[in-house]
């Protein structure tokens, strides 16, 4: 099952994607459900049931372009005799919300997401500013996907439920900046 907002162009790039890759590795995409992300609080829980009651055990996995579908489904699946640990197993294509977090360390209705980095990228922000209007070029740097799970999730940042990652990159910046 595959989770989208057809409102934004992102979002179905990275739906695209996930399916391609699916079918590409053999596998069958069920469903691709295009609701909106913002509409997920009152959609979800109704649309859970429907899901479940439409394909059954057939729904093993579900793929959202962000972790806000998982937010709202969790009640429904518990109701519906299934275990936060059970299939289907949730994987968010982006995000890294606390919620998030939250259920991938208790092993509830979440297996996976994908986290950005967000106060990395400020920092790189305010570098690529500084760079521009030093008349420079871009640094070239883009931040490495992190895939968060229950077993590195106490590392880069996840005990306070975010991405940061452990690797210096504040005092890297500050070297480059000259700032100590």
């Amino acid at each position: 099952m595959i989770f989208t907002d057809s409102t934004y162009t992102v979002a179905i790039a990275k739906a695209d994607a996930m399916k391609q890759e699916i079918e590409r590795l053999g596998g069958a995409v069920v469903e691709y459900v295009d609701t909106p992300i913002a509409e997920t609080s009152s959609r979800m829980p109704q649309l859970t049931t429907s899901l479940l009651q439409r394909h059954g055990d057939a729904w093993t996995h579900s793929l959202a372009i962000n972790d806000l579908y998982f937010d709202f489904m969790g009640p429904s699946l518990a109701a519906a005799g299934i275990a936060g640990d059970g299939r289907p197993v949730n994987v968010a294509a982006g995000d890294g919300s606390e919620s998030a977090y939250q259920r991938i360390r208790a092993g509830q209705f979440q297996a996976v997401t994908v986290a950005e980095p967000l106060k990395l990228q400020g920092w790189q922000l305010v570098d690529e500013l500084n760079r521009a209007f030093a008349g420079e070029k871009w640094s070239g740097y883009v931040s490495p996907l992190h895939i968060v799970t229950k077993a590195n999730i106490d590392f880069d940042g996840g005990p306070n439920n975010a991405f940061d990652p452990d690797n210096g990159y504040r005092d890297a910046y500050r070297r480059i900046w000259g700032v100590q």
